[in-house]
């Protein structure tokens, strides 16, 4: 049959990224306690394309993933998924994000009451020519309370929910709950999935004594990323969802290591 993808175009421009987005998928990935864990990616893949070529081979993208995503996910599938599809695809270019939730089993910090967790995870593969770049990607939950509101104020302070978008390129693997630890303990307070009442006091008493700006946020996580020798590059976002703001606090650390 006639292979229109391969036709020539008419308009002559190259695309930079062309692909296939949103594939669910079953997945295994490394689990530092249980050495493996299930769970369901979203999957986005896409290659460059040279200007001579009217199309890409869609069905190329999900034969070789069939091949990979099988397997546990680790940095050897990757760097083979990712080079097969350079090949299979005829590009220069690949770039593959797969995105899933992560559970964690935490323990309430009192009453010892034990409960999942998810967090939402990220691995970026990009590979140009023989070689490759991985990213990983932690958004980690956590509570913070406002200094300022804490110092003013006769009683109580105002404390919101934060989230910290940790993306990491790594020179070396590193597990994601270390990742996931480091966020957590420059939070005010991390976040539990149970709490008894107990616990409920536990929690708000801590992130009292522990009052952050998403400015002390963001340089205490950068501050032990730029001692972490298997760190190339980071960047370290906390988006304050404030309780008493019609909008968000936000800051941002980007660094190369």
């Amino acid at each position: 049959m006639k292979d229109i993808q391969n036709s020539i175009t008419k308009h002559k421009l190259k695309i930079d990224t062309v692909g296939v987005k949103n594939l669910k998928y079953p997945l295994m990935v490394l689990d530092k306690k249980n050495k493996h864990q299930k769970t369901v990616a979203d999957v986005n893949v896409y290659v460059n394309l040279p200007a001579s070529f009217r199309g890409t081979h869609m069905s190329r993208f999900i034969e070789v993933l069939n091949k990979y995503l099988k397997k546990t996910l680790t940095v050897e599938v990757l760097d083979n998924l990712i080079f097969d599809l350079k090949k299979a695809l005829n590009s220069e270019a690949v770039h593959l994000e797969i995105s899933f939730p992560y559970f964690i089993k935490k323990t309430s910090p009192v009453s010892k009451k034990s409960s999942l967790l998810d967090y939402s995870c990220k691995i970026i593969r990009v590979a140009e020519d023989h070689t490759a770049e991985h990213f990983t990607e932690v958004i980690v939950p956590i509570t913070t309370l406002c200094p300022c509101s804490k110092e003013i104020s006769k009683v109580g302070a105002h404390n919101q929910r934060s989230f910290v978008t940790l993306r990491v390129k790594l020179n070396k693997f590193i597990w994601i709950e270390d990742l996931i630890k480091l966020v957590e303990k420059e939070a005010s307070c991390e976040v539990y999935p149970l709490l008894k009442r107990e616990d409920e006091k536990f929690v708000t008493e801590k992130a009292y004594s522990n009052p952050k700006f998403v400015e002390d946020v963001v340089r205490g996580i950068a501050s032990k990323l730029k001692k972490n020798k298997r760190v190339a590059w980071f960047r370290v976002e906390c988006e304050n969802h404030e309780s008493v703001h019609n909008h968000n606090a936000y800051a941002c650390i980007e660094k190369n290591n």
